[in-house]
């Protein structure tokens, strides 16, 4: 059985008021929704990517559902969730390492999390051939991998309800209600499992994305 434990509709700037920013980006709201943008050209590289966090720190088994479009590529995006710091610090500690965006920071920084990569139209091989890729940090790991079932970005894409559930030792991740991958982590050949934390929204410059009806369910 699970319960609701986090909602937010993304619908204006209150919504996310406590949400903290790293890097820069253009966040606005408009139909109801969260467009994320990149505010520094795609040409500064990994300093004009960015990542959102929501500010509440979770219980390790959760649901984690939100609505999805992409408006416009090419670009990629993220969700990074179950973040902590390495020692089991909160991501907002003040004694770890200033995160600005760069990709680096979050997989060989100091903080542990799982990345769903869940858009990936970033080079020519993905855009021939889109995948949704699972990483666990500390490190790089590409623990899994599925065929990415949405379509290319445009200002007249659809929603797509996507949900990533991390259970015990199994994480897995679906659009529409279609798993596309599962990983069962042993909590050991990529580090321990990862107990609790944050979850962040990430974006690679110049994509632009839209979100609303975040959900956080306790399972």
């Amino acid at each position: 059985m699970k319960k609701l434990i986090y909602e937010n509709s993304f619908e204006n700037e209150e919504s996310v008021k406590d949400f903290v920013l790293e890097g820069q980006a253009r966040i606005t709201f408009d139909d109801g929704c969260m467009r994320m943008e990149n505010a520094l050209s795609a040409e500064n590289g990994q300093k004009a990517n960015y990542v959102y966090w929501c500010p509440v720190e979770f219980p390790s088994d959760v649901e984690i559902e939100w609505e999805f479009r992409p408006i416009k590529e090419p670009g990629l995006a993220i969700l990074f969730f179950a973040a902590k710091g390495i020692k089991g610090e909160s991501i907002f500690d003040e004694s770890l390492q200033k995160r600005t965006g760069e990709y680096s920071l979050y997989h060989h920084g100091d903080i542990n999390a799982f990345h769903v990569s869940y858009f990936r139209r970033k080079e020519p091989d993905e855009r021939a051939f889109h995948t949704c890729n699972l990483r666990k940090s500390y490190g790089f790991h590409l623990v899994s991998q599925g065929a990415d079932p949405i379509p290319d970005a445009s200002e007249d894409a659809q929603w797509y309800k996507l949900k990533a559930v991390k259970k015990g030792s199994r994480v897995s991740f679906s659009v529409n209600e279609l798993e596309v991958f599962y990983f069962e982590d042993d909590g050991k050949t990529y580090g321990p499992l990862l107990e609790g934390g944050y979850i962040g929204f990430r974006q690679l410059a110049p994509m632009i994305g839209e979100y609303r009806n975040l959900k956080v369910y306790e399972i």
